[in-house]
């Protein structure tokens, strides 16, 4: 089944796309890659989901990738045994240690030693996702003692958001380790880390995968911002996620992020996810708002490699419906004349590696050669991706013998995974692309493909080949 498209879109499954049915239709709507949030649900309900993809991707004959979204340290207050509670804008408010006392209108338990540690006084901490704001006037070890800046309703377990400042916190919880080691067992194809605040949360995490899945960090603190270019290396691919960053930063700063995060992502080959309330209306509405249209198209303008559905898939009344929506919007902002001058005109400087010079100079020579495809032979995955740092007009074909990494190329803009046999030579590398570019409906007999590999097969990351070949 080929795509027209070169975004990607990632669906995230839950009640609402919970039936073999339903998974098969998203795919065919245009999902690429189904996400699996692991913040909602037991284990059993993600094996079976895991499962039905399975059968959705044995049955259509294209690979699909996976992505396991871990909560993270998300944190929280205590309850209300009396029921929510009302701040009042300039009361006196306390947080603390104590879990055994019952909230109340004066105090609430913020069972998170962590967060008094980095406390300074003057320190903003945000409640409800951001909806009432205290300042920290006195604290301790296990304190609090805060002003109310903006009041209203608080309930129970309310998260906790502390901008500006790096916490003393691993990203990873007990039990996210309990569901990393879950979904690794499954064959998850990528992970997707909580709340990165700096690179060393990627690499704790990259010792525990050890390779059996590509590591996406979730940009939403103010502190991943100032460390962009150093996490961006140490990871293999970037979710902008939206929700809590918006949060944490003034929500007119959030545009100018996004188009940084992107760019930076583009300079250096890595995959960028655009995520949170792309369609959120239509968790109710049969059809998005126009602003919603143009959140999308804007990500898709800006070069993100993959935008996100949420709630609108997984709990919403018409996941099928956003999916097509979704698809639709991409495909019209990719046929738009001025898309492909801003693809253009946003082209990351070529790295003084070979991979960059073969990446450069094929889709030069395709765009000169007016190439069918552009035909990546991989086993790392690493040609595709760097071909697809290019964005030629041509359609990529990724090639490669391992179901693993075609599975984590349907994230990646533009390419087209095929898993193929392992080949011996170039000969046969070249005649298997054009029969792989006739047979997926890419080319027809007579045109051009041109082909990268990195020699010797089989290596990760030798990118140094570059062949041109005509279908016969």
């Amino acid at each position: 089944m080929r795509r027209t498209k070169h975004a990607k879109i990632v669906a995230t499954l839950g009640p609402a796309s919970d039936e073999r049915q339903t998974i098969q239709a998203l795919f065919e709507a245009g999902a690429d890659v189904f996400r699996l949030n692991f913040s909602h649900g037991k284990h059993e309900d993600h094996r079976r989901r895991l499962d039905l993809i399975r059968e959705v991707e044995r049955d259509c004959g294209r690979p699909v990738g996976v992505l396991l979204d871990l909560q993270g340290p998300k944190l929280r207050i205590g309850t209300f045994p009396n029921g929510p509670i009302t701040l009042v804008e300039g009361e006196s408010f306390r947080l603390d240690l104590d879990t055994k006392t019952p909230g109340d209108s004066t105090r609430v338990a913020m069972p998170h030693p962590e967060i008094f540690a980095a406390l300074e006084a003057g320190t903003d901490l945000l409640l409800d996702d951001g909806r009432l704001r205290l300042r920290v006037e006195q604290f301790g070890s296990d304190f609090a003692q805060t002003r109310v800046v903006t009041g209203g309703k608080l309930s129970d377990r309310k998260g906790v958001n502390v901008p500006g400042v790096v916490l003393p916190l691993s990203a990873l919880t007990e039990k996210d380790r309990a569901d990393l080691a879950f979904g690794l067992q499954l064959g998850v194809d990528w992970v997707a880390l909580s709340f990165v605040q700096r690179p060393e949360d990627i690499t704790e995490v990259r010792s525990i995968v050890n390779g059996r899945a590509g590591i996406i960090a979730k940009l939403e603190k103010p502190a991943a911002i100032a460390s962009l270019d150093s996490i961006v290396a140490e990871a293999d691919a970037i979710m902008v996620a939206r929700g809590d960053l918006g949060v944490e930063m003034p929500a007119e700063q959030v545009p100018a992020i996004q188009k940084r995060i992107v760019r930076a992502c583009r300079a250096a080959g890595k995959p960028v996810i655009v995520a949170t309330q792309m369609l959120e209306s239509m968790v109710t509405s049969p059809v998005p708002t126009r602003a919603e249209a143009s959140d999308v198209a804007t990500a898709v303008y800006e070069g993100a490699d993959a935008v996100m559905l949420s709630a609108e898939s997984a709990s919403g009344r018409f996941p099928i419906e956003a999916v097509k929506i979704m698809s639709n919007i991409i495909a019209h902002t990719e046929g738009d004349p001025n898309y492909r001058e801003t693809v253009d005109a946003s082209r990351p400087k070529p790295m003084s590696v070979a991979a960059d010079a073969i990446g450069g100079a094929l889709r030069d020579v395709a765009g000169l050669l007016k190439a069918a495809a552009t035909v990546a032979y991989t086993s790392s995955g690493y040609s595709a991706v760097r071909m697809s740092r290019e964005r030629p007009q041509a359609p990529i074909i990724g090639m490669t013998p391992r179901l693993a990494t075609a599975r984590r190329l349907a994230l990646v803009w533009g390419v087209h995974a095929v898993l193929c046999h392992e080949v011996v030579d170039v000969p046969e590398m070249s005649d298997l692309a054009c029969q792989t570019a006739l047979k997926e409906g890419f080319g027809s007999r007579g045109q051009t493909v041109v082909i990268s590999a990195g020699m010797p097969f089989g290596t990760s990351g030798t990118t140094n080949l570059l062949r041109i070949a005509q279908i016969a």
